[in-house]
């Protein structure tokens, strides 16, 4: 592929638009739903919580957040326009039925009121944070007191093998995100990196190391 052709597929994974941003939105949901339904049971959701999730793509995956307990809200907060929309489409019965709200943000301010939430996720979108130290206080900031934040991401050593990742990507591995939550108020109570077995852009399988970090505040 040409430079042109890797950068574009780097800035749709950042930010889907247009007719191929539907297209990347649909694909993401699906190749990582393994990496998305680790990250929500890693939360451990009782009946009564309020959930957020930060990037949220098509959304796709929210009836499964539904399932986890009774009487959940959640709120998605996103990036893209084009994807804040998809996921109201695809959830609509939740949203009609002020079970689920979606919003867009900046991806740097949360906009909401400190201890608003009991439990926070984000998969695979920390590779786009532009200034991570300032988000993770963000994310610490609208947590309850013991309120969880798990963070999952494909590691590093999987991901530099994708052409496209060396545009609009900052690369992980489990030590490089650990050092990161070093310098924030969040303390590590579990981490667990798992191999699965995903479908390259060829069409091959090939092996995926992915990783949740749980935090807590």
């Amino acid at each position: 592929m040409k430079q042109e052709e890797l950068q574009a597929i780097a800035s749709q994974l950042k930010h889907p638009t247009g007719e191929k941003g539907i297209e990347m939105g649909n694909m993401m949901n699906e190749t990582n739903i393994n990496m998305t339904h680790h990250s929500i049971q890693n939360l451990h959701i009782t009946a009564g919580n309020t959930i957020l999730e930060l990037g949220h793509g098509n959304a796709g995956h929210v009836a499964f957040i539904f399932e986890q307990a009774e009487n959940i809200k959640y709120y998605g907060l996103e990036m893209s326009e084009l994807m804040f929309q998809e996921a109201r489409q695809i959830n609509r019965n939740f949203v009609s039925q002020k079970q689920a709200f979606f919003s867009i943000y900046d991806g740097n301010t949360i906009p909401f009121q400190e201890a608003s939430f009991d439990k926070i996720f984000t998969v695979n979108t920390i590779y786009f944070w532009q200034e991570p130290e300032k988000l993770l206080s963000e994310i610490y900031r609208v947590l309850k007191p013991k309120g969880i934040l798990c963070i999952t991401f494909a590691e590093e050593s999987f991901m530099k093998q994708l052409p496209f990742t060396q545009f609009e990507f900052e690369l992980y591995s489990t030590e490089k995100a650990e050092e990161l939550i070093a310098k924030s108020e969040f303390k590590i109570i579990n981490k667990e990196t798992l191999t699965e077995k995903v479908k390259s852009k060829t069409g091959e399988l090939v092996d995926r190391a992915f990783t949740t970090l749980v935090l807590e505040k």
